[in-house]
C-alpha cells in the first residue's frame, strides 16, 4: 500500500478491492513498473531512457510547461515500465510515477528543449570567475575581518599591518590545512592582534606628567619593554609562510 491510510481502508473492506466486485483487474505481471539500478540499466543497453532522460513527472505536474522540462537523475531514479524506462529527478517522482504510471507513459516533449547541462571546470574559467568560485568567500572574511579590527602594529604602517593580518587571517581559516596548521596561525594571528592592541592600551595609560611604578597599571612596564622591542624585531610578510 501507499501509506497507513491506504492500508487500513483496504482492511476495512478487502472486498471492495479485489476481483469480483473490484472495478478494474489487476495488470498483468509483465507490465508492472519496476524500479531499475544502474548496473539493470547498463544491463539493458541498447534500451534508451524514454523522453530523452527528462522527468515525466515533472513535465506533467507542471502542466507541461517549458519550465517544467527537467532532466532526470538516471543513476538513482529510473523505472522500467511496459519495456520502456523513465528516470525522474527524485524519490518522490519516482514513487508517483510507480502508483500511477499510466498517466505519466505517454507523453510526448516540445521540439523546443533546454539546453543540457554540461559540467564546467573551474580552471577553464576566466580569471575573475575563477577567483570568485574558489577563493572569493575566504578573502571577503578576510577583509571584513581586517577592517572590523583595524590592526596597526607597532612601529608598522597601516598598510603593512593590513597586509600581515590579512595573510594570517587566510592562513588560520583555510579550509583545505590540516587542524595543526590552522591552529598555529590562528595563535600567530591572536598574538599578532594582542601586540596591535598595545598603542591603544599605551596611550590610554600614559600621562603627561611622570608616575612612580606603584600608581601604573600592573602590566603597564612589561607592555611598554614588549612595545620598544618591537622596533627592533618588525614582522613582514615572510614570517607568514
Amino acid at each position: 500500500m501507499a501509506s497507513d491510510i491506504e492500508l487500513e481502508e483496504f482492511l476495512m473492506n478487502a472486498a471492495l478491492y479485489v476481483p469480483p466486485l473490484a472495478t478494474r483487474e489487476l495488470p498483468p505481471d509483465e507490465e508492472l513498473p519496476r524500479r531499475k539500478t544502474a548496473i539493470d540499466v547498463k544491463a539493458l543497453f541498447p534500451k534508451r531512457i524514454e523522453l530523452q532522460g527528462y522527468d515525466p513527472v515533472a513535465f506533467l505536474d507542471g502542466n507541461q510547461r517549458y519550465e517544467a522540462i527537467i532532466p532526470g537523475d538516471a543513476d538513482n531514479y529510473v523505472v522500467e515500465y511496459r519495456k520502456k524506462l523513465y528516470c525522474f529527478a527524485c524519490e518522490k517522482h519516482l514513487e508517483k510515477f510507480l502508483r500511477l504510471p499510466e498517466n505519466y507513459s505517454n507523453l510526448s516533449l516540445p521540439k523546443k528543449l533546454p539546453p543540457k547541462m554540461q559540467p564546467l571546470s573551474v580552471s577553464g574559467l576566466p580569471m575573475l570567475g575563477y577567483l570568485e568560485q574558489t577563493v572569493s568567500t575566504a578573502i571577503i572574511k578576510s577583509l571584513t575581518s581586517v577592517g572590523a579590527f583595524k590592526p596597526k602594529h607597532p612601529f608598522l604602517s597601516a598598510t603593512k599591518s593590513a597586509l600581515i593580518y590579512v595573510a594570517f587571517h587566510l592562513k588560520a581559516h583555510n579550509p583545505s590545512a590540516s587542524d595543526f596548521k590552522k591552529k598555529k596561525y590562528r595563535q600567530k594571528l591572536q598574538q599578532f592582534e594582542e601586540k596591535c592592541q598595545l598603542i591603544n592600551y599605551l596611550s590610554n595609560n600614559m600621562t603627561v606628567t611622570y608616575r612612580d611604578p606603584q600608581y601604573r597599571p600592573i602590566d603597564f612596564d612589561h607592555k611598554m619593554s614588549v612595545f620598544l622591542q618591537l622596533k627592533d624585531i618588525q614582522p613582514s610578510l615572510s614570517l607568514v609562510l
